[in-house]
């Protein structure tokens, strides 16, 4: 897979990592004060937020990032079924990147993550279609770090899901505001892991014989 992160940008063959997480929903249970400004009277005041809090559930992301090209997007869901992911492939493949011979995708080792959930979402003639079109690698076992994507999502965390948001439509507001910035700045990233890097660094995981 390692081998994959270094091959170079084919228009036709583009490099999609993909992953996803998951997102309490909450609400405010009293209006937060907004900041007060300094003026001749009163001192400045900090924005103030009360601990407590209304759960309205979980939602679901879905993350894909292109790392040659600087682009992603995410995609807000109400859970991570196996239709879900179908879902977000077809959107890849005819949306994403129509053009595209095939799509490297690489992702890790979910039960739903497998070409079985699109012969589940979808008829023969679909399934094949969108699965002809994908070059899957997974991330190894305990390796799920290797995923560019997860880095990614790291950054939308620490980013944009700190806020307390109370529902999927504002959820969706938010990461799609979040992703429409870094694919103007064309956030691209370079990886420096390599085979040989791996071969160090997870020399524990290899067979010894």
């Amino acid at each position: 897979m390692l081998t994959v992160d270094h091959r170079a940008y084919d228009p036709l063959r583009p490099q999609v990592c993909m992953d996803e997480a998951s997102k309490a929903l909450h609400a405010h249970a009293r209006e937060p004060q907004l900041p007060r400004p300094a003026d001749p009277e009163k001192p400045a005041r900090p924005a103030r937020e009360d601990y407590e809090y209304i759960r309205n559930g979980t939602a679901n992301l879905f993350l894909w990032f292109e790392p040659l090209t600087g682009r992603r997007g995410v995609k807000v869901t109400e859970q991570r079924t196996r239709r879900d992911w179908a879902e977000l492939i077809r959107d890849l493949v005819d949306v994403q990147d129509p053009l595209a011979e095939k799509i490297v995708l690489v992702m890790d080792n979910l039960n739903t993550h497998t070409l079985g959930s699109l012969y589940e979402a979808f008829p023969p003639e679909e399934d094949y279609r969108l699965a002809q079109k994908l070059e899957l690698h997974y991330t190894p076992k305990h390796g799920s770090w290797l995923n560019m994507a997860e880095i990614e999502l790291s950054v939308l965390a620490r980013q944009c899901l700190g806020q307390r948001l109370p529902s999927r439509a504002a959820l969706g507001r938010e990461v799609q505001a979040w992703a429409e910035e870094r694919n103007a700045r064309a956030a691209k990233m370079k990886w420096r892991f390599t085979t040989a890097d791996a071969r160090i660094k997870l020399r524990h995981l290899y067979p010894t014989f």
